[in-house]
């Protein structure tokens, strides 16, 4: 093993440690460590084409995330801050950034419409971690920011197709806008009725094999295939990737598809960022460190007042209005993936100068602006800006997270799901079986497809600490427990009541961390004895007394080693 991979290994540690401390993207770790290890610093590595080939998987990937966002049922129900606050975000920021643009460089009218329009988009990852720290996903701030988002990403397939147009290899401008609009729409109408009708018992075939391998391996084969497809009718791969995530987003394992491709994701986007930083030219970067300060002020400047403006015409609160705005103040992926094609791709709109700092300004912009949410919520907690106690307790009462998660959707899973819907209380539940998954949502059930025993599907199902209770409806013992100590370790105090088949396994199961654990044979004996009682006479005070005291200290009444469960 050589030393360099040691060192290389070591840098990307300290560097995700450190960073994360600082709620900064995982991923500019990654990009400053192939900068470090880069043939300008320490010389670990070389920008080969094993690295580049390892970048491109990385820009299938982070193309792929990107489409799975865009589900048709969510764009629906949000459509009116998708299309309302997303357009308008987009239009503002663009409109503000060409004339800068056109008045500074010597680009032509095409290419700083193309810049303005990429400098638009902001991090998309970033963003929803910064959310995901702070508990505000699910307030109307957080929601508001996620639309935009949202709309960025949708936005990027006519972008990414339109490349040819800004470099000037089309005749007829017009023509082509329209041929991409419709392409577009064509896309994303195809990607609801193939992923419907095609994806879906594609999928429920895989997964009923209940093989995590075969799952994943379909899963790299839609997004190889759809990239391979696009780019035979001459579109850039990422947006084949980008389809293949909008198809996989309209199946009912889209959840579980998040979960498991999650790993291997992160692994080859950060090759791409790895690869990306290797790539830049330092020397260039420092000569022209002014210019790239000067974007940095002036990008972060212009987005925040851009944002800030169109929210507070929307109505926004001028507290939420500011945590949008600088949220969403930086560049993003879109941009960078956009640079990089460009060179994939040869499309030469740009000199390799003005791409190296264009690349340097929207990774500075990411890392700049956790600091500056970090220094607005300090003058906030000082009392210098406005008070946090309204916004927040107006945001809280806004959370639409399901009450409660059900693990599990057998036969308990469903009356417990049925009994919860009677009483108009949220729920979401989870099951591995797709028979019953199906079966489920014909009936109108909130079941979706997954893995309860992945802590990344429990995250995606809006597992939080807002959640009120867990149900572990699962009939395996050894699964039950290691969903439990999951919960546990995601939301330590919230409720978790367990399906347990004996008093054993109920004892087990309230060992590691379940607050109930209700073995069914036990109590199937006291409704059995309730009734006999009742027959007989006795006052039903009595009886529920006598059940509270046998059922007291997790039945400790009951001496398991002398009458076992059968």
């Amino acid at each position: 093993m050589s030393l360099s991979v040691l060192l290389f290994l070591a840098i990307v540690f300290m560097l995700v440690f450190a960073l994360r401390i600082a709620r900064i993207g995982t991923l500019v770790a990654f990009l400053i460590a192939g900068i470090l290890s880069g043939p300008y610093i320490f010389d670990l590595f070389q920008l080969t084409e094993t690295w580049s080939f390892l970048g491109e998987l990385g820009i299938l990937f982070l193309w792929f995330n990107l489409g799975l966002e865009i589900n048709m049922r969510r764009l629906w129900e949000m459509r009116r801050t998708i299309f309302g606050f997303g357009i308008t975000q987009v239009m503002m920021v663009a409109v503000m950034l060409f004339p800068i643009l056109f008045g500074i460089t010597n680009w032509s009218v095409m290419v700083c419409v193309m810049v303005a329009l990429m400098l638009a988009m902001s991090s998309t990852s970033e963003d929803l971690q910064l959310l995901a720290d702070r508990n505000q996903v699910n307030t109307d701030m957080g929601r508001q920011t996620f639309s935009i988002l949202l709309f960025q990403d949708l936005l990027s397939i006519p972008l990414l197709a339109m490349l040819p147009v800004f470099a000037g290899k089309t005749f007829s401008f017009g023509a082509s806008v329209i041929d991409i609009t419709v392409s577009s729409a064509a896309l994303v109408v195809g990607a609801a009725v193939v992923g419907r009708f095609v994806l879906n018992p594609l999928m429920r075939q895989v997964s009923r094999l209940k093989s995590k391998e075969a799952f994943l391996l379909a899963t790299m084969l839609n997004i190889v295939f759809w990239a391979v497809m696009i780019t035979l009718i001459g579109l850039p791969a990422g947006l084949g990737a980008f389809l293949a995530g909008m198809l996989m987003s309209e199946t009912i394992y889209r959840h579980q598809i998040v979960a498991e491709i999650s790993p291997y994701a992160t692994l080859f986007l950060a090759f791409f960022f790895i690869s990306l930083g290797m790539g830049l030219n330092l020397p260039l970067l420092l000569s022209r460190w002014y210019m790239i300060f000067a974007g940095v002020i002036g990008l972060v400047a212009v987005k925040f007042w851009a944002i800030f403006i169109v929210a507070r015409v929307r109505h926004v609160p001028i507290n939420d209005a500011a945590r949008i705005a600088l949220i969403l103040s930086q560049g993003g992926e879109f941009g960078l993936l956009m640079l990089q094609t460009m060179r994939t791709s040869g499309i030469d709109v740009l000199s390799n100068s003005h791409q190296e700092i264009l690349t340097a300004t929207i990774i500075l912009s990411i890392m700049v602006t956790p600091l500056l949410l970090a220094i607005y919520d300090r003058l906030q907690r000082s009392g210098k800006l406005l008070t946090q106690a309204a916004a927040q307790a107006k945001n809280m009462r806004g959370a639409d997270a399901p009450s409660v998660v059900i693990c599990g959707f057998g036969r308990v899973g469903q009356i417990v799901a049925k009994m919860l819907t009677m009483h108009n209380v949220s729920y979401v539940a989870i099951d591995l079986g797709v028979d019953s998954v199906m079966m489920g949502r014909e009936r109108g059930d909130n079941v979706v497809y997954g893995n309860c025993k992945n802590a990344d599907v429990l995250r995606e199902m809006g597992l939080n600490r807002n959640t009120r209770a867990v149900v572990v409806a699962l009939d395996n013992a050894a699964e039950s427990q290691n969903v439990v100590q999951i919960v546990r370790s995601i939301v330590p105090r919230v409720k978790i009541f367990a399906r347990a088949r004996n008093l054993a396994e109920s004892r087990v199961l309230v060992k590691d961390g379940a607050s109930q654990a209700l073995p069914e044979t036990i109590e199937t004996s006291f409704m059995l004895g309730y009734n006999v009682l009742g027959i007989l006479g006795v006052d039903e005070k009595q009886i529920d007394e006598t059940l509270d005291l046998l059922r007291a200290n997790n039945y400790t009444m009951l001496d398991a080693d002398n009458a076992p469960d059968k």
